[in-house]
Parts: C-alpha cells; structure tokens; sequence
C-alpha cells in the first residue's frame, strides 16, 4: 500500500491540540492509518510550538494573507506565532511532497489545518470563511483537502 493521504495528527487520537488533552480519534483516518494509506503529522508542533499552548486565531484574514503578509496569527495573550505556524506549514508541505502526497485530510475550524472556515480571530467562537496557514499553503501547491467532517460523505471512496 501506498501512503495516499497527510492528516492532521489530532485527528489520529494524538494529544497534540493546543490544550494537550487527545481528541477522539476519527474512524476513517484510524483505517487509513491501519491501512498505511496515511502519514499523521501536526503543522503546530512542527513549527516548534508546545504541548499545551495558549490558543491561537489568524487575524486581519485567513491562512491566505498571512502568506501575503497581510493577516497574523497572535495566541489569546496577543503574542505574534505566525512565525510558528509558517515554518510547521511549510515542514508539513516538505514531507508530503517527499513522500509523493497530494491529499491532505485535515482538522477544520484550525487556525494551521482549517479548511474552508476558520475562528474570525476574535477569540468569540464564531467562524469565517477561509484556511488556516498550513491548508492554504497545501491548496495553493495543488493538494486535494479535506476535514474530518467531509469523511462521512467520501468515507466509500477513501
């Protein structure tokens, strides 16, 4: 079997989400898993922040203009961590390239993994159309995303 997909790493049970406690892993990524048909990786952990970290939200855009320099990433103290997630983005992006990876089935609502909605960086809750930096990064390089919540649907053809 051939990896095929690079998903978000919470969503295989990982305890790697900004408040360290393991989400529930997802059945259809646990298969592809199983399968080999998938490499689990987390673009935050990869840039180099900590298990747990103050939550952090894109601000002034979505994933897009941050890599135009247009939009940030600030934690809920208002630190800077764009720097963070650019280099876990672009990490994430490497091993999925050097693995001949071109699908990515990733966490939404994720300020590095979001695909589609994003938190508005309000801190508030509330959603916005757009992708987290590592989302964005992968659609512009041509991959083929996805979130936990489109598995249902695709789930016979994964």
């Amino acid at each position: 079997m051939q990896l095929e997909f690079i998903v978000s790493a919470c969503l295989a049970g990982f305890p790697c989400a900004y408040d360290g406690r393991p989400r529930e892993s997802n059945p259809h990524v646990r298969r592809l898993l199983e399968e080999g048909r998938a490499l689990a990786a987390c673009p935050e952990c990869l840039g180099g922040l900590a298990v747990p970290r103050v939550p952090a939200e894109i601000c002034g855009g979505s994933g897009s203009a941050v890599w135009e320099g247009k939009a940030r990433v600030l934690n809920r103290e208002g630190k800077d961590v764009t720097a963070y997630f650019c280099r876990g983005a672009e990490l994430f992006l490497t091993i999925a390239q050097t693995l001949g990876i071109k699908k990515a089935i990733l966490k939404s609502k994720s300020p590095s993994c979001g695909c589609g909605f994003i938190y508005d960086g309000t801190f508030s809750g509330k959603l916005r159309p757009g992708d987290g930096v590592t989302a964005a990064l992968l659609r512009a390089r041509g991959f083929e995303l996805m979130s936990e919540n489109d598995l249902e649907s695709e789930a016979e053809e994964l």
